[in-house]
């Protein structure tokens, strides 16, 4: 695709346009997009807390990616994670969707007072909710009336109440229902079985033939349960009677008093939130920093916002072209400001350190999991394949055990799921993956960005098995010229030839370590037998050496950055 744009770039604009439309169109955009509502989201395959029972909850991730690439309009994407299941003849998909607010952490340790449980889910839904959709740091209010914004603690559990009638008990594991039983492949019932690989007495309870249980909505038949104000926030301290209702300060008119009506008020014309704070977040994608800094708080302590009266715009113009989410994007990546070069003199440097003016492009460092998926398509070893269950690549030895937890182990995949994308990575709370350096816990919703160029960072992009791998795939790769190789790896990398300079010093950096190579035989043949791909012995210095000057490539500031 970069080799067609670059032979099309005389066309200028039109062949832009063309790159743009390819990009939006590709299934890997509802992959990229959807790895972000991943974090918001909270998504998981594990309970949390100490035994951290597993579930199989990817036909959820599964809506999210089919979403995006389908362009679901943002509205209705709200809508159905809200309240998919209280839509009229509501679809299975639509139900599934649903399963955003069952991503929460539950508790199944014993002693734990179930009613005590269901209230903290409750309230997890009502805090991600409002910080997801709406910008709101509404937690503030669960004990007290919010210090800064105009949230009283009423208005906290009127909007809790919106969550509390769903058909649950508190309990942990194969007893958190509501579940929606779907119907899978004889093949995808055998891989989420296989989550189990010695799990010992936590184990999945599955229904009967190839089907499996995902945790979804549904709200309890008959008379609604009653919410009440709770002293302090204490679970056991009820007080006064509410009735779900949006805080009262955006209360713009009657709406059904159940999550379909919550979501009617979320997306309605008079609600100045939800446009903003997703326009915010989208633009953030790009430019690394939204145009209110403070994602997750749009209140009255946010950040101001850097430039309102183009907040103010493209807010509206989502809403008035349908939420259309791929028309935004487009606009946003074909304007003038994303399209400057991310080149800065000092005087710019000096004058606006943080680009906030926008004044150049944008330049900052990719997320872990994009850095990962780089290094495994420039090799060639990417598995593209879409949707399914959970996989586990490359992670040290022993990461799951600890005596606390059931003794659980990880055991890793081989061959080709290996390979997957990021997105699709067990994702087990209390030992999140190795490699994924700056993600989210996925404890509770975090809608900020972490970026991070620690010497962790380095540590596992210069010596995780899968980059170690990757680089050494990419050197085998390359028959002929070593000079050749590094120019061809180059450009693979980072979509340009190499300069004469930068030629030299990869050049010299091949024969140095190659004849170190030669004197340790032993090393060379260690660093090129990691990993599970079949390994080109033959000439094992000059793969060595080639390989250190791949890791370097895939390790470059213009590899990792976006910019």
């Amino acid at each position: 695709m970069a080799e067609r744009f670059l032979s099309e770039s005389e066309q200028g604009d039109e062949a832009y346009e063309r790159l743009v439309d390819s990009l939006l169109d590709s299934p890997a955009y509802g992959e990229r997009m959807a790895a972000v509502w991943m974090e918001v989201s909270r998504f998981s395959e594990s309970d949390g807390y100490q035994l951290d029972q597993v579930r199989s909850q990817y036909p959820w991730r599964d809506w999210v990616i089919r979403a995006y690439n389908e362009n679901l309009p943002y509205d209705q994407f709200i809508i159905e994670q809200t309240a998919g299941d209280l839509l009229p003849n509501a679809t299975p998909e639509q139900i599934i969707a649903t399963g955003f607010n069952r991503n929460h952490m539950i508790n199944g340790e014993g002693g734990v007072d179930p009613k005590e449980t269901r209230i903290e889910v409750v309230a997890d839904r009502a805090e991600t909710t409002a910080t997801a959709f709406l910008g709101l740091t509404m937690g503030c209010a669960r004990c007290h009336d919010h210090k800064f914004d105009p949230i009283t603690q009423k208005d906290y559990f009127s909007f809790f109440a919106y969550f509390n009638n769903i058909d649950e008990n508190g309990q942990a594991g194969h007893n958190a229902n509501p579940f929606l039983t779907v119907e899978v492949s004889a093949e995808e019932r055998k891989q989420v079985e296989d989550y189990q690989a010695n799990t010992k007495h936590h184990q999945i309870k599955f229904p009967e033939g190839n089907t499996i249980q995902v945790a979804v909505l549904k709200d309890r038949e008959g008379e609604p349960r009653k919410t009440y104000l709770l002293d302090r926030g204490a679970w056991d301290q009820p007080t006064e009677e509410v009735e779900p209702a949006p805080p009262a300060f955006l209360d713009f008119g009657p709406l059904p008093p159940n999550r379909l009506g919550l979501a009617q008020w979320m997306t309605a014309d008079e609600n100045p939130l939800t446009s903003r704070v997703a326009v915010n977040r989208f633009w953030e994608l790009f430019f690394g920093r939204g145009i209110v800094k403070t994602q997750e708080d749009f209140g009255i302590q946010s950040a101001r916002p850097s430039h309102p009266q183009l907040l103010d715009w493209l807010a509206a113009d989502f809403q008035a072209n349908g939420w259309d989410v791929k028309r935004l994007l487009k606009q946003i990546v074909t304007s003038a400001t994303y399209r400057q070069s991310s080149k800065r003199d000092e005087l710019a440097q000096k004058r606006d350190p943080e680009n906030i003016l926008l004044g150049r492009g944008a330049r900052f460092r990719h997320p872990s999991w994009i850095i990962r998926d780089q290094a495994l398509a420039a090799s060639g070893l990417l598995n593209t394949e879409l949707f399914g269950p959970s996989v586990r690549p490359y992670q040290p030895r022993n990461i799951w055990f600890t005596p606390t937890a059931g003794k659980i182990r990880y055991e890793r995949h081989q061959g080709e799921r290996l390979y997957r994308k990021s997105l699709y990575t067990f994702w087990r709370r209390t030992t999140a993956p190795a490699n994924l350096f700056d993600a989210s816990p996925r404890r509770i919703c975090e809608v900020n960005v972490r970026r991070t160029n620690t010497p962790l960072h380095a540590l596992v992009t210069l010596n995780d098995v899968t980059y170690v791998e990757a680089a050494r795939v990419m050197a085998q790769s390359h028959q002929g010229p070593v000079e050749e190789a590094i120019a061809t790896m180059f450009e693979k990398l980072l979509l340009r030839q190499p300069t004469d300079e930068e030629q030299r010093d990869l050049l010299a950096l091949y024969q140095d370590t190659k004849t170190y190579y030669e004197q340790s035989p032993d090393e060379a043949t260690q660093l090129i037998g990691y990993g599970d791909h079949p390994s080109d012995d033959s000439e094992p210095a000059a793969l060595a050496a080639l390989t250190n000057v791949a890791l370097l490539l895939v390790n470059t500031d213009e590899a990792l950055s976006h910019q």
